[in-house]
């Protein structure tokens, strides 16, 4: 159908039970491209991918820092801090853009909350209870996404998280982009040299990206979610490129997949000034750029990790 040349891609997706020949995973491999497999609903199967990279000094440290709870606190409240600056970002910013159709007060009243939290996160040295700010926080957030789905009420509404399967074309819809969103966080922790599996937060569990994970955490809302708000509020994606299946999961069909993909590719490249770095870069890049940070910071270069705080 067509030829594109091998240096022009930075990965490979493919949905379904289609398969790559040897030759194809061969050059990829050598070129440090990944190439994974999906089923058709997006679930993640497997990834092909080259000789492992980098330095492996850093790895070690990076498995120290995980085997310590301690230590592994310290890294993981800047990844939680994050989500939550995000999480009151897009809150704010939605009540500020849309005061005639929100509830402002309600709004104002989470955020407030989330800024308490952020002042808790801040100081937290024990995972358990990091997570149960998290937690909390979360259902916050959680509570008020309906609200920001301001076209197509009808049809896409958002009354909690469900996944595994998505009872909803909403949570469908986040499900698949959080697949898109942690492979490419996946390969950004590889290129920098760090083992994608072995987090901080989210603790080892067998086949579990759980580095990715923790990285994602501040990315979610300002990359993920608000993706899907647009996709939604724009009209981009309809309903009727849903649909259920015998045990209540609801599944994107091909075309809007391809549709949802097209816009993701779309917006990785739209450009951003980098809050911390303070370069201009594209969405796509903040993914690699979190990763470098934190390679900085498990070699010593960096008294903290910084965060992507995104305003």
């Amino acid at each position: 159908m067509a030829r594109y040349p091998l240096h022009n891609l930075e990965a490979v997706c493919t949905f379904g039970y289609t398969g790559a020949s040897p030759a194809l995973m061969g050059a990829c491999a050598e070129r440090n491209i990944s190439l994974t497999f999906m089923t058709r609903t997006g679930r993640f199967l497997a990834r092909v991918i080259g000789e492992s990279r980098g330095n492996v000094v850093l790895r070690k440290e990076q498995y120290r820092i995980s085997d310590n709870e301690a230590k592994s606190a310290l890294v993981a409240r800047n990844f939680i801090l994050g989500k939550l600056y995000n999480s009151k970002w897009i809150l704010e910013r939605a009540a500020r853009d849309h005061s005639l159709r929100l509830d402002v007060t309600r709004i104002k009243q989470i955020t407030a909350s989330l800024s308490e939290t952020m002042k808790l996160v801040r100081d937290v040295e024990d995972l358990d209870i990091l997570r149960g700010l998290e937690g909390a926080a979360a259902v916050q957030y959680y509570s008020v996404f309906d609200d920001l789905i301001l076209q197509q009420k009808d049809d896409f509404f958002f009354h909690g998280r469900n996944k595994r399967p998505p009872l909803d074309k909403v949570n469908a819809l986040l499900s698949f982009v959080y697949t898109l969103l942690s492979n490419d966080v996946k390969a950004a922790l590889e290129s920098v040299g760090i083992d994608a599996y072995v987090g901080f937060l989210h603790r080892d569990r067998p086949g579990r990206a759980s580095l990715a994970l923790d990285v994602m955490e501040e990315l979610r809302g300002v990359f993920a979610d608000r993706f899907v708000l647009s996709m939604i509020n724009k009209r981009l994606i309809q309903s009727k490129g849903f649909y259920k299946k015998e045990n209540g999961a609801v599944i994107m069909d091909e075309e809007t997949r391809r549709q949802v993909l097209k816009a993701w590719q779309e917006r990785k490249q739209e450009k951003i000034m980098h809050p911390y770095l303070n370069e201009k870069i594209s969405w796509g890049l903040v993914p690699y750029a979190q990763a470098l940070l934190l390679a900085r910071y498990i070699r010593g270069d960096l008294d903290e990790y910084p965060p992507f705080m995104w305003k």
